[in-house]
């Protein structure tokens, strides 16, 4: 009898710690994406999450305080909030919310790059320039987060030695490809 309630209290201990570390992945990962969305100027979406996010909180630091005598609880905690950063930049990475642009520096002056980028669907700009080892021709590309892989992928098979670096823009407004950015 005292070997089946000392397996009970096991079990028991077992599904706290689950509960806990579950509790705060779901917590964070809710942290993350709200302080995304924040960024990203989705405000309204950001303020519902928080409610949420909050209410998950409360719940899981009230499960912890109440048994502050087991360290294990401590170490569930600390563990789901690590892989509630790993869990919410993961799902932040599967929505891909924004735009980015992409600058490509090619050796490639006669013009055929731009050309074959806005085949594939992507609205480009481009000028010449004056490198250190001579001409170059450099591309303005804007695409949404999501296509930036597709555009990545497209440069390296049009010209594997170009350079070309990301950023993401705060704002921008007018231009040709505004209403229709790929």
């Amino acid at each position: 009898m005292l070997l089946e309630k000392r397996g009970i209290v096991q079990m028991e201990g077992i599904l706290f710690v689950a509960i806990i570390l579950g509790i705060q992945i779901v917590y964070v990962s809710f942290f993350t994406i709200r302080m995304i969305f924040t960024l990203k100027g989705k405000r309204y979406l950001a303020a519902g999450i928080s409610a949420i996010e909050v209410y998950i909180y409360i719940m899981g630091l009230s499960l912890v305080l109440d048994r502050l005598d087991n360290p294990i609880n401590l170490l569930a905690y600390s563990l789901g909030y690590g892989l509630g950063v790993l869990t919410g930049t993961k799902i932040e990475e599967r929505l891909a919310l924004g735009y980015v642009t992409v600058q490509v520096i090619t050796e490639h002056i006669d013009g055929t790059l731009p050309d074959a980028i806005r085949a594939k669907g992507f609205g480009v700009t481009s000028w010449f320039a004056k490198g250190k080892d001579g001409d170059r021709l450099v591309l303005y590309v804007l695409t949404k987060r999501k296509h930036q892989n597709r555009l990545f992928t497209a440069i390296k098979e049009l010209d594997p030695k170009a350079f070309y670096m990301q950023h993401e823009p705060n704002y921008f407004h007018g231009g040709f490809w505004t209403k229709k950015v790929l």
